[in-house]
């Protein structure tokens, strides 16, 4: 029998989506989950948790949400997104906990970083922020507060760019805060802080450090490449600074500049542990070394088994893929249909259609689709090697190189929402028939600007989408 519900929000996340599977693991939990769209939450698990829709910005949805919640997850930030995300956090923040107290929610568990005020880059501040106001009326609702630094795990913002910087670069030529000391600490250990934080026999607020022996990102970087059986030799100069760093990242790594910018400000300062709470309070968890967290999320991608990345939710528009489902306010398109010749199956097409990119590439034109990734890179956008999450399956809200899933119906229709840099918005759409593909690239221009360049790459899009769908048709017929 079902003894507590517990409610998780930022439940499509990194750490709320392994967080919630932990957590159905657990008979005696009944699960809610607080999602922007119940589309994005995993078919395999949709029948087991509660789904609540709407967001901690909207007062009805969120009420309802916490109503008969004995304990409540915030798993929620902006990560910079916008140049408002510090306010935007501070107001979500406080409408979560007034409505946790007017709903009788006994306790709030919060995920945030390590670090000191004095010293923290503006992000921290946001997430020291976000932990004061939950926190801020430990008379009407106690919250425990775990501060993480460095997450390492297979899809995690910090290990995609320890793990790139490793395979890419065997000699470094790095900024002195690489010398920096943190605290990294396992994905699998977070979880079971997190779960822990459910039962915990506390009464009141309580702060609880956590983390795996101290290390400067310098160390992260050569103990993680001996895992990878490597040698990597970083050399740090005082010539280089947190925007050229930026850059040198996001040349390297999935990650766009934004996101490559707060983590890089963030590395600048130490964040190791200012308490021992987490040894006294759970001396049951002892955490791994980074090592054998490196190896974990090794193993996870050799294996197909990453169940979340850093891009599956974000502070960017796309984050709400209700809003960018429906490409019918498209004013120019490119259509391409690819008539069933040789026997195609509809299923078969479907499913090569949702095998692109990633690993996989672009076909006969990659070079083409490469460039436009690099250029996207440079102003800021996310590149094709961001990847996918897995070589041959797609969910609504993954990441596609630089393309989001937000609309998938199995066996006939698949729509990617373009993350690139654009001066407008565009969409891939895969509608899939039973005796034909019908490719359309569909694009809503920003003034005489956008439509100037869907001109400028229709040239382009001559070869690239046409090989696309011809591929796509071809390649069905070749699945195991």
């Amino acid at each position: 029998m079902k003894t507590k519900t517990v409610l998780v929000t930022g439940s499509t996340g990194y750490i709320g989506r392994r967080l919630t599977h932990r957590l159905l693991e657990t008979s005696a939990l009944n699960v809610r989950i607080l999602v922007r769209n119940r589309n994005k939450v995993q078919t395999a698990i949709a029948d087991q948790v509660e789904i609540r829709e709407g967001s901690t910005f909207d007062s009805a949805s969120l009420a309802a949400a916490v109503t008969g919640v004995d304990t409540a997850f915030y798993l929620i930030h902006s990560m910079g997104s916008t140049e408002d995300y510090r306010n935007l956090d501070r107001i979500s923040a406080e409408n979560f906990r007034d409505a946790c107290i007017t709903a009788g929610v006994r306790r709030i568990i919060y995920l945030g970083g390590l670090g000191v005020k004095e010293s923290a880059s503006k992000h921290l501040l946001s997430r020291i922020e976000t932990g004061e106001i939950l926190s801020a009326q430990p008379d009407r609702i106690e919250t425990i507060w775990l501060r993480a630094g460095v997450i390492i795990g297979s899809g995690s913002a910090s290990f995609e760019i320890i793990r790139n910087l490793c395979q890419k670069l065997p000699v470094m030529i790095t900024p002195r805060w690489v010398r920096s000391r943190t605290q990294p600490i396992g994905i699998d250990d977070v979880l079971s802080y997190l779960q822990a934080s459910v039962d915990l026999p506390h009464q009141g607020n309580l702060m609880v450090d956590i983390g795996c022996e101290v290390l400067s990102f310098q160390e992260m970087i050569q103990q993680a490449a001996e895992v990878m059986g490597l040698k990597r030799y970083l050399f740090p100069v005082p010539l280089l600074s947190p925007r050229m760093s930026s850059y040198w990242l996001i040349l390297f790594t999935p990650i766009p500049y934004k996101l490559a910018a707060a983590l890089v400000e963030g590395l600048k300062s130490e964040t190791v542990l200012q308490n021992e709470n987490a040894a006294k309070m759970y001396s049951e968890i002892q955490p791994c070394s980074f090592k054998q967290a490196v190896a974990n999320a090794m193993q996870e991608l050799e294996h197909n088994q990453v169940l979340s990345r850093w891009c599956d939710s974000t502070g960017h528009q796309a984050c709400d893929i209700k809003d960018f489902d429906d490409p019918a306010g498209a004013i120019l398109r490119d259509v391409r249909i690819i008539p069933f010749n040789h026997g195609e199956r509809q299923e078969d097409v479907f499913q090569s259609a949702c095998a692109v990119g990633g690993s996989n590439g672009w076909f006969k034109y990659t070079f083409l689709w490469q460039i436009r990734g690099i250029l996207d890179k440079l102003v800021g956008g996310y590149g094709l090697n961001r990847g996918r999450r897995l070589s041959q399956e797609l969910r609504v809200g993954d990441a596609l190189d630089f393309w989001k899933v937000v609309d998938i119906k199995p066996g006939k229709r698949l729509l990617l929402y373009a993350q690139m840099k654009l001066p407008g918005q565009g969409w891939l759409e895969f509608d899939v028939q039973p005796d034909q593909l019908v490719q359309t690239a569909h694009f809503l221009p920003r003034g005489l600007l956008g439509r100037l360049y869907w001109y400028l790459v229709l040239p382009l899009h001559h070869f690239t989408l046409k090989d696309l769908a011809q591929t796509v048709v071809n390649n069905s017929t070749k699945l195991p």
